[in-house]
C-alpha cells in the first residue's frame, strides 16, 4: 500500500470508530510485561500505536523515552490530548517502513497483523524490526493467533506460531513465545505472547 493510500485508510478508520483492535487500555500481556521493567531509561518505539494507551502506561510509570508512532494523525492527536505532558516531539507521525532510529525496546501491539499478509510485507517487517533495534535489542509484543482467511482486507491478519517464526527466526532469538495465558476475555485463545531478542 501506498504511503498516502495507508494513511487515508487508517485515518478514515478512525474517522468512522472502525477501531475493533482499540481496547480502552493497556493490552494486559503487555501491560504484565512493563510491570516486570526495571530500567526506566531504555529507549522504547511503539509502531502503529493507534491510541497509545501502553505509551501512556508506561509514561505514567516514569518510563520517559517511549516514542509512538502511527501513519494516521487523529490518534496521535487523541493521544497528545489525553497526554499534555508527554513530550510532543517523541509523538512521530511516520510510516514504519521509512523510519530510522535505534531502541532497547520495541513493543507490538497488533501493528504486525494490520497489514496485507503478503511474503514480502511481513519479512520487511521482520528486516526493519532489526534495523531498528540496538544490539541485544528486544521485540516483545501480542500476535493474533486466528487461521488467514484469504481475504486481503478483513483486518487484522493473522497466522500461527509456526508462520510468524518463519519470519522472525532470521533475526531473532526466541526467548518466549507461547499462548497468551492473561488476554482479556473477548481474546481468549487468539494471542501469542512473544519476547524476541536481536541476533
Amino acid at each position: 500500500m501506498k504511503n498516502i493510500e495507508n494513511q487515508n485508510y487508517w485515518t478514515q478508520r478512525y474517522l468512522e470508530k472502525r477501531t475493533g483492535w482499540d481496547l480502552g487500555s493497556p493490552s494486559t500481556p503487555l501491560q504484565t510485561y512493563i510491570d516486570q521493567l526495571n530500567d526506566k531509561s531504555i529507549s522504547i518505539l511503539i509502531p502503529g500505536a493507534g491510541n497509545g494507551y501502553e505509551a501512556e502506561y508506561l509514561y505514567n510509570k516514569g518510563f520517559k523515552n517511549v516514542y509512538i508512532m502511527d501513519i494516521s494523525e487523529l490518534p496521535l492527536q487523541s493521544f497528545s490530548n489525553r497526554n499534555p505532558n508527554f513530550p510532543k516531539e517523541q509523538l512521530l507521525l511516520a510510516d514504519f517502513f521509512e523510519h530510522t532510529g535505534q531502541y532497547d525496546l520495541i513493543l507490538e501491539q497488533t501493528f504486525f497483523c494490520s497489514f496485507p499478509p503478503t511474503e514480502s510485507n511481513r519479512l520487511a517487517y521482520s528486516k526493519k524490526i532489526d534495523a531498528l533495534l540496538k544490539p541485544k535489542g528486544k521485540l516483545v509484543g501480542v500476535w493474533f493467533d486466528i487461521p488467514l482467511s484469504g481475504n486481503m482486507e478483513n483486518r487484522p491478519f493473522g497466522g500461527d506460531k509456526k508462520m510468524y517464526l518463519n519470519y522472525f527466526t532470521p533475526y531473532f532469538k526466541v526467548h518466549v513465545f507461547d499462548p497468551c495465558y492473561n488476554s482479556i476475555p473477548k481474546r481468549g485463545g487468539q494471542e501469542l505472547f512473544g519476547v524476541f531478542v536481536k541476533k
